[in-house]
């Protein structure tokens, strides 16, 4: 009997080694069920199959993952297994972010399942890894699947052997996984049936697949960039043209390999030399290099479309940035040979040989994009109500968040966003109302864009689903539950009416030709409004603007109050700049990007400035009634009305994460929307004024009354929707605003009269609000004014690079490396911050000794003592 037992112990072993050892996702799935048919496992019971195979598996080397595995799941968030009993969630992709989601669900007792549409994991390329998401992958048993896992200093890992890894940690607590299938659209429970009929459904591809009678709670989607649910709205990000190229070669894993050094990023401006003799020797222009060892050699460059050009990459140079990478532009030999040649002189040509890997189209292994923009979805989450059934859809992963992988945030966002969104739908389980779900959502969404290494928690072993112990300082309350209804979708429209519901929108399947600030439609709308006026020609994005008429052009069309257009000088090109810049920057909430003086230099104003810079004017005003309209018969009332009615359009979408003093990085956008209701405070101003001088009479000048008074009111009322998230300096403009919005108001509750002690000037109005803020901000260090694109920032306070420095001993200090007295609002380096501690308790036990002292001696100054 004792030897029947062992030879079961013995095999049970082999059969759980042979899953763990599987390198294809398809050999994984086999062993896997080998392993459960051989055991009589049912994987179907997610409940229970976790601690069935525990129990069938006692060999010593599962023993160190069921250790590391019951650590996780005794987390209290858990409840031990029963938070999300009864749940069932379809996760669309199996990505590592989707993986990752699906694990924290079934741990939290939920029915999971995922499908993926492809049965193989073939990407080669390599994430870096955060510290916090190496000990997250540790604590999960990593090392058990793959014993190469982060050893000694390296930080990162193939995508192909990520995936598999959490494949395997997701089978084993029982997560439902299909290949071979793809989603194909929700399916909504049928009318005119009580809460008790069938509920919302997926149709897939095979539609055949046992699947399609499943009915779900929660579907998230974690297919990358092109998601295929509807109801998330997108926005870009546009940056510079940046070109990149991956290229992934053979590893042999030879002893000459293993001793060649990986570069874990060099860009031009930190290693000048290395991307000069590189130019030199082989015509190869980049402007960064990463290289990393891993199943394969990976480097990843981002190279200067001129150096594409030169060497034949390119073929024609075309300004579009989708014909200028379509494949019948780009030739494929002259590709491979550039990677090849910036590779082997980026290893000092130590690898003995680098013959590409195979991808999975069974092409070399070499790639180039652009990633110029990025994307991210407005919003995190949204719920869906249709004949009593409730559902609640989320994104996760690229889905969410298009990483950016020069800052290489890798997975490390998407794993967040999968923690947090597992902490979501443990309230939904719970009983969380659908609004006060969502708003809390959507609060920490806000964080996510702004997330790095260094601001996060650092004690990563005390790291749950729970985004307190993640997030230092968080404010999980500042979107409220009004702000997002439209998130709540309950009424009886079907799912095709979704494009045509405004804030809802339609699918986030949206190409880069509808982006509405491309470069070729900004082109044309600038040269629309600028038409007709002296001495402006606008052609293109960077020498037409060169003198400032453009400029002034632009600002003058929208409002001809603002500059005196016939009196400026076409010679006196910086100072035409400037007052552009000024009047924007006070006006507008327009942040300017560079000064009037850097404009009239020789080289003329660089592209994505420019680009950056008006496609401010073209969000503002592209849907304005004076973008096409005689800037000389204006009517004034118009004018406030349409502005009025074009950023109450525009404020909502900007929804820029920031929760608190230390997450500011991003504040300008926070700021531009208090400042644009100061532009419409100055704005009606005037309309008021003149209504003062006389009591209304007759029904139209009591209409117009009315109109204004509910415009003062709506604005009064968005400043007291916003205040509440603000912070330092934000707080400060939105109290002079709150000030001039209820005054606004309360003009309408007296009774006109010009000598009303309310009345306030557009003038002294302006002397009150400091032009610095909301516009371009000001060095902490030096207090001059700092630009977008020269500037840092830290505990939400912005600065040049060359200002950063220790208060005491004046050293260079670095991001992440630097410490803070929140007190006083300096820097330090960590040797002086630590010895400023020690002293200051010095001074404050003085000051405390000193104050009790005096505390005593009036207190008892009629005492008198004996010795």
């Amino acid at each position: 009997m004792g030897e029947m037992e062992d030879e079961r112990t013995s095999q049970a072993g082999q059969l759980f080694e042979n899953f763990v050892q599987a390198t294809t996702c398809k050999g994984t799935l086999q062993a896997f069920s080998v392993l459960c048919r051989q055991l009589e496992l049912n994987p179907s019971d997610h409940r229970g199959f976790y601690s069935s195979l525990k129990a069938a598996v006692t060999y010593w080397k599962a023993k160190g993952l069921w250790g590391k595995l019951d650590k996780r799941v005794s987390h209290k968030e858990y409840s031990k297994g029963k938070a999300c009993v009864d749940t069932r969630c379809l996760i669309i992709g199996g990505g590592p972010c989707g993986f990752r989601t699906a694990i924290e669900l079934a741990l939290l007792g939920a029915k999971v399942v995922v499908i993926e549409k492809r049965d193989t994991f073939s990407r080669n390329n390599v994430l870096h890894l955060w510290p916090y998401t190496i000990q997250d992958l540790r604590d999960l048993g990593a090392k058990k699947f793959y014993g190469k896992f982060c050893a000694g200093s390296i930080d990162h890992i193939s995508i192909r052997q990520l995936q598999l890894m959490l494949l395997k940690i997701a089978l084993i607590v029982g997560v439902e996984v299909h290949v071979n299938m793809e989603f194909a659209k929700l399916l909504e429970p049928p009318e005119d049936q009580g809460t008790d009929g069938p509920g919302w459904r997926v149709e897939v591809r095979p539609a055949d697949h046992p699947i399609s009678d499943y009915e779900f709670d929660v579907i998230i989607g974690a297919d990358g960039r092109r998601s295929t649910l509807d109801g998330f709205k997108r926005k870009e990000f546009r940056g510079k043209l940046a070109i990149a190229i991956t290229a992934n070669f053979v590893n042999r894993n030879t002893t000459a390999e293993a001793k060649v050094e990986e570069i874990s990023g060099v860009a031009f401006i930190f290693n000048q030399k290395f991307f000069l003799e590189l130019k030199e020797e082989t015509g190869i222009d980049l402007e960064n290099i990463v290289y990393y060892k891993d199943n394969t050699h990976y480097f990843v460059m981002t190279a200067k479309k001129q150096s594409l050009l030169d060497k034949g990459v390119i073929i024609n140079d075309y300004i579009e940035t989708e014909r200028l990478l379509a494949s019948d532009n780009v030739n494929q030999e002259a590709l491979l040979s550039y990677a090849r040649e910036a590779a082997d002189f980026g290893t000092n040509y130590q690898l003995p040989s680098l013959d590409y890997a195979i991808n999975h189209y069974g092409q070399p292994d070499v790639a180039m994009f652009d990633f110029t923009c990025m994307y991210a979805s407005e919003n995190a989450a949204l719920v869906r109500e249709k004949s009593g059934h409730q559902l609640l859809v989320a994104l996760v992963g690229d889905s969410l968040l298009e990483p950016f992988w020069p800052m290489g945030t890798g997975c490390a966002r998407g794993f967040l966003a999968a923690f947090d969104t597992a902490w979501m739908i443990k309230g939904w389980a719970q009983g969380k109302g659908p609004l006060d779900l969502l708003s809390e959502r959507e609060s920490i969404y806000r964080l996510l864009p702004q997330t790095t290494a260094e601001n996060i928690s650092k004690n990563f072993e005390q790291y749950t689903i729970d985004p307190a112990t993640r997030y230092p300082n968080l404010n999980s309350t500042c979107v409220r539950p009004h702000q997002v209804r439209h998130l709540y979708i309950n009424g009886e429209q079907d799912l095709s009416s979704l494009e045509r519901s405004g804030p809802t929108g339609r699918s986030v399947n949206i190409s880069r030709r509808e982006s509405e600030v491309r470069p070729s439609r900004l082109l044309l709308w600038c040269q629309k409004q600028t038409q007709g006026y002296r001495g402006v020609d606008v052609t293109d994005l960077t020498s037409s603007w060169r003198s400032g008429l453009a400029l002034c052009a632009l600002i003058h069309r929208q409002r001809p109050d603002l500059i005196d257009f016939d009196s400026l000088n076409e010679t006196d090109c910086a100072k035409n700049n400037q007052l552009a810049f000024d009047m924007a920057e006070r006006e507008f909430g327009i942040q300017p990007v560079t000064t009037g003086k850097e404009m009239n230099a020789e080289r003329g104003p660089d592209k994505l400035i420019m680009v950056l810079y008006l496609s401010k004017f073209y969000e503002m005003f592209h849907n304005s009634p004076q973008s096409v309209t005689d800037a000389n018969n204006e009517d004034y009332s118009k004018t406030t009305n349409s502005l009025y009615n074009s950023l109450n359009q525009a404020l909502p979408r900007k929804r820029i994460p920031k929760v608190d003093k230390k997450l500011e990085d991003n504040d300008n956008k926070k700021r531009k929307k208090f400042i644009a209701l100061h532009v419409l405070i100055g704005l009606f101003l005037p309309q008021l004024m003149s209504n003062q001088s006389a009591p209304p009479v007759g029904k139209r000048e009591e209409q117009k009354e009315n109109k204004v008074r509910s415009m003062a009111t709506q604005l009064l009322a968005r400043f007291e929707e916003n205040a509440p998230s603000c912070g330092r300096t934000v707080g400060k403009v939105s109290s002079a605003i709150g000030v001039k919005a209820a005054t606004l108001a309360i003009l309408y509750e007296t009774d006109h009269r010009p000598n009303n002690p309310f009345t306030l000037s557009l003038t002294s109005m302006r002397k009150e609000f400091p032009l610095g803020l909301g516009g371009s901000d000001i060095c902490h260090f030096c207090k001059k004014r700092v630009y977008i694109m020269e500037r840092l920032s830290a505990e939400g306070y912005f600065f040049h690079r060359e200002c950063f420095r220790c208060n005491i001993c004046g050293c260079t200090l670095r991001l992440g490396g630097h410490a803070f007295d929140s007190n006083q609002a300096t820097f330090y380096c960590k040797l002086h911050f630590s010895q400023r501690k020690i002293s200051s308790r010095h001074r404050r036990g003085e000051v405390m000794l000193i104050h009790f002292i005096k505390q005593m001696w009036s207190t008892n100054k009629s005492v008198s003592y004996t010795v």
